[in-house]
């Protein structure tokens, strides 16, 4: 690992099956090291999968399986900027599938109970147009939205 700050993420003990889901939604992505504990923890026995070093889009990341003693929430979210509404609409069902769940404007909880923001690039130009009645049409739109529906927030926007 070559970053110098590295996000670690604490899974009770599948933070394997994690990081290799993830590596496989996004381009420049991979498994770098999978490392195994050499003594019983609190966590798991010996021999067992302690850390996972993964590459998600280019940034350096670590999956600990650390046991329960912690759980992800959504003070910390991944923001994905996609570019269009069939990548969005990708994202969007892998992550929801097994166990996870929608919430609102563009966020949701995987099956591991991470949150993501799946955020069109589209959105933020319309969120932040100068003129002001586009960007608050945008927004309003956005507002009821669970998924992010581009040609939704264009139409708001058109009748702004």
């Amino acid at each position: 690992m070559t970053d110098k700050i590295i996000p670690c993420l604490w899974y009770d003990d599948d933070g394997e099956a994690a990081a290799r889901f993830y590596v496989s939604l996004l381009p420049d992505s991979r498994i770098d090291a999978v490392h195994r504990s050499p003594i019983d923890t609190p966590s798991g026995r010996a021999d067992t999968v302690l850390m996972v070093e993964f590459t998600l889009a280019g940034r350096s990341y670590l999956a600990l399986n650390g046991g329960p003693a912690f759980k992800l929430n959504p003070a910390v979210s991944f923001m994905i900027m996609t570019d269009d509404q069939a990548e969005t609409d990708r994202l969007w069902n892998a992550l929801i599938a097994d166990g996870g769940e929608e919430s609102q404007c563009g966020w949701l909880t995987d099956r591991w109970g991470l949150s993501w923001q799946i955020t069109p690039r589209r959105l933020m130009q319309l969120t932040t147009d100068p003129d002001q009645a586009r960007a608050k049409a945008a927004m309003s739109a956005m507002m009821k939205m669970r998924k992010i529906d581009i040609a939704t927030l264009e139409r708001a926007v058109a009748d702004a």
